[in-house]
């Protein structure tokens, strides 16, 4: 967060929420909030041990590529919230707020805040993923200037498949190597939608070692790649390889990449111990959503997208495109 917006609430004992930079020294509170905030809304048995197996905060305080907010009452905090810079394209979340204090301006504040970093980054296309069934939560993102979409749903299947055509796992490149990839990656998101660049994310995934990043060979270099989570620091849960995004180069060959990504990361996930894949699809790129269904996913949770001022973005039809901007 610049400084100019941590100045704009700078008084640590005002009565309304002051928020600035989420700090290291923050997180323990922070990732207990989370638990506890979606635990409380989901009517979890135990709500302070909610997803207790995966990481949405650490490891998102810790990327370059990602701003960290945390809101504070009377010097203690209240809550926090998170913005992705994927180049052109941003999403934020998780926003959460410990349950007592909801309803008393603080998710406002966090917003307003929120806004402003995506401003700073000149970020073209925002978006956040929320539950569709809440009318409280879509009412409150409605006045920001977001609009909901078409529906998300995060799929699992077994992972069985032990062996795949053509794909190199990141980490086990060369430095040299690396270089070219994370650029072959970029080519790829370019052609799905301007500017979209995730190599931050990436960037990331391997200094953190939340995972690992699937290519795919095609003809003409790299035809797809796909950042994938697992591990207990990571975002996936449990004995899970969770596909946080996946992407195919725009082209006359991209269902079947599409299929072969799909093979690359069932096989990255058996190889790596996890007996589940996980993967978002957007409705509105339905050739990837029946894809999914037709090898067997089944939908866990299903949320729903919000874009800023009802842009598209690359949610349309042809786009190969795995991600749930949770």
């Amino acid at each position: 967060m610049s400084d100019h917006i941590a100045s704009a609430n700078a008084d640590p004992k005002a009565s309304r929420p002051v928020v600035g930079k989420l700090e290291e020294e923050d997180l323990p509170e922070a990732a207990r909030i989370f638990r506890l905030a979606f635990g409380t809304f989901l009517g979890a048995p135990n709500p302070d041990m909610f997803w207790a197996d995966r990481d949405y905060v650490y490891g998102r305080q810790q990327a370059a590529h990602v701003a960290s907010f945390g809101a504070t009452l009377d010097g203690k905090l209240v809550g926090s919230n998170f913005a992705t810079n994927w180049g052109s394209v941003g999403f934020f979340g998780p926003l959460t707020v410990r349950p007592d204090l909801q309803e008393q301006g603080i998710a406002r504040a966090l917003l307003a805040v929120t806004m402003q970093q995506f401003d700073i980054w000149k970020t073209q296309h925002v978006g956040l993923f929320t539950f569709s069934d809440s009318a409280k939560h879509i009412a409150l993102y409605q006045r920001y200037g977001f609009y909901a979409r078409f529906l998300t749903a995060i799929m699992s299947a077994r992972a069985v498949r032990q062996t795949a055509a053509g794909w190199l796992r990141f980490s086990e490149l060369s430095q040299v190597q690396r270089e070219e990839a994370l650029q072959s990656c970029r080519d790829v998101a370019e052609t799905v939608y301007p500017g979209l660049d995730l190599s931050g994310e990436i960037g990331a995934t391997h200094a953190q070692g939340l995972g690992d990043i699937v290519l795919v060979e095609g003809a003409h270099g790299i035809a797809a790649f796909a950042v994938c989570h697992y591990g207990p620091s990571s975002e996936a849960g449990t004995d899970t390889c969770y596909v946080k995004f996946g992407a195919v180069r725009d082209a006359r060959s991209a269902e079947h990449d599409y299929l072969r990504l799909l093979d690359a990361c069932e096989a990255l996930a058996v190889a790596v111990g996890m007996s589940n894949l996980l993967a978002g699809a957007n409705m509105a790129r339905h050739e990837a959503y029946r894809h999914l269904v037709a090898r067997g996913f089944r939908t866990e949770i299903l949320g729903v997208t919000m874009h800023r001022q009802n842009d598209p973005g690359y949610c349309r039809p042809g786009a190969y495109i795995i991600d749930d901007w949770r």
